[in-house]
């Protein structure tokens, strides 16, 4: 998975009338209802501001065992989020996404511990709710490599692709099976080291199939700091902003449309006929 490669134009059906003024011009993600599935947000966060879609956490009510069915995961259920972030990692994800679309409204459901670590069961579960409510984008900067998850996140993931609800998922930042990134039915997102936060490169080796700006973004953190952070869980919300200011243009988009748009965006394409001289001169990475 490697950004900064181009990638030959003609391996898309491309249209002239596509470019970022048809996208999504004049768009700031108004009327689009994005859900930030992380470690929470902190409240009324002066780079997030306040979440019209609420806060929500993800929680157990019946242990292991005491479900329907031997070895049940348990029940679970979304309530209030009285803590806020846990961590730092949702309110820097949220913050970006209203860098890149600030009218998209925002919900926070809280999965991931102060160490980002979480239940697998709490995603399934957060993610159920999300796509039974139809969000427009749910950002997913976080994956599991737990085998026995992978049926139902793959099942969850399809059925948000067939309800337009687009599901934004970040690559591992290790080489390692994880998901649901690595379904075709999500929008997947990896990292390139450019500083403009405008750039988007579609991938010539799935399935990481977009890369956006994830290297040293200052970003806000705990205890009112900010900091400087690398890695694919950042540029995925530069991605969700993206969408949700195409959607804020284009309302009924459906994802595979959304997955096209952002390839015939994307800066690292070249054409067939430009000279192989001209096309090395684009390149942007070794």
């Amino acid at each position: 998975m490697n950004s900064g490669q181009l990638v030959d134009r003609s391996q898309f059906i491309g249209s002239a009338a596509i470019d970022r003024t048809w996208a999504w011009g004049g768009s700031r993600g108004a009327g689009v209802r994005v859900c930030v599935i992380d470690s929470g947000v902190t409240p009324d966060h002066p780079e997030v501001g306040p979440l019209l879609g609420g806060a929500y956490t993800v929680q157990r009510v019946a242990p292991d065992g005491a479900g329907p069915g031997a070895g049940s995961p348990g029940e679970y259920r979304l309530v209030p989020d009285l803590e806020g972030d846990a961590a730092g990692h949702g309110t820097a994800c949220a913050a970006i996404i209203h860098r890149v679309a600030p009218e998209a409204a925002l919900t926070s459901v809280r999965i991931l511990g102060p160490g980002l670590g979480g239940d697998g069961n709490a995603l399934l579960e957060a993610l159920r709710w999300a796509v039974a409510e139809r969000f427009h984008v749910i950002n997913l900067s976080l994956s599991s490599r737990k085998e026995d998850f992978r049926a139902m996140l793959h099942e969850i993931a399809d059925e948000a692709y067939f309800s337009r609800v687009a599901i934004v998922a970040a690559a591992h930042n290790s080489p390692v099976r994880s998901f649901p990134w690595t379904f075709p039915s999500v929008i997947s997102v990896g990292s390139h080291e450019s500083e403009d936060t405008e750039r988007l490169e579609v991938s010539s080796d799935p399935p990481v199939e977009f890369f956006a700006a994830g290297v040293k973004i200052e970003v806000p953190w705990t205890n009112g700091s900010s900091s400087r952070l690398s890695g694919n869980s950042f540029a995925t919300p530069h991605v969700s902003g993206f969408v949700a200011r195409i959607l804020g243009k284009h309302p009924n988009l459906p994802v595979s449309e959304i997955k096209h748009v952002l390839a015939s965006l994307s800066d690292n394409l070249f054409d067939t006929d430009d000279s192989a001289e001209g096309a090395g001169n684009d390149a942007i990475g070794e």
